[in-house]
């Protein structure tokens, strides 16, 4: 069984390390929520959907600094055989607050900081810094 989310950290990651201007991800709700959440946050250029129905995909724009990747490293913190999860309260800054932690709440997938904010734990999906 291959974990979606972990290959679409794993496209970025590597379409990065070999300067790369765009990348193609197999389509998911969930997946196009953490592709926007990173252009959001500035670690990707844009997000686009592309297809139809069964064909859908997500198009990600690299961002790179200087020659430098906009993504510098994920880590998947809660996979498909081991759940983690966490309240507000003990969410942690990522890297110094260089980073974000995406959390799967009951109110739709949000940053670390958002779901302190909005006081809500949930299902830590992985942590991104640049």
């Amino acid at each position: 069984m291959v974990d979606p989310i972990a290959d679409m950290l794993n496209r970025l990651k590597t379409a990065q390390a070999v300067k790369k201007e765009t990348v193609e991800v197999p389509f998911s709700q969930q997946k196009y929520a953490i592709a926007k959440i990173l252009e959001k946050k500035g670690f990707v250029k844009t997000v686009d959907l592309k297809g139809k129905r069964i064909r859908k995909i997500i198009d990600i724009s690299l961002r790179y600094f200087k020659e430098a990747p906009g993504i510098l490293g994920t880590k998947r913190i809660s996979k498909p055989g081991q759940r983690i999860y966490a309240s507000f309260q003990k969410i942690k800054r990522v890297k110094n607050g260089q980073g974000i932690a995406i959390i799967s709440t009951s109110k739709g997938l949000m940053t670390g900081e958002e779901a302190r904010k909005e006081k809500v734990g949930g299902e830590i999906l992985c942590e991104i810094w640049g």
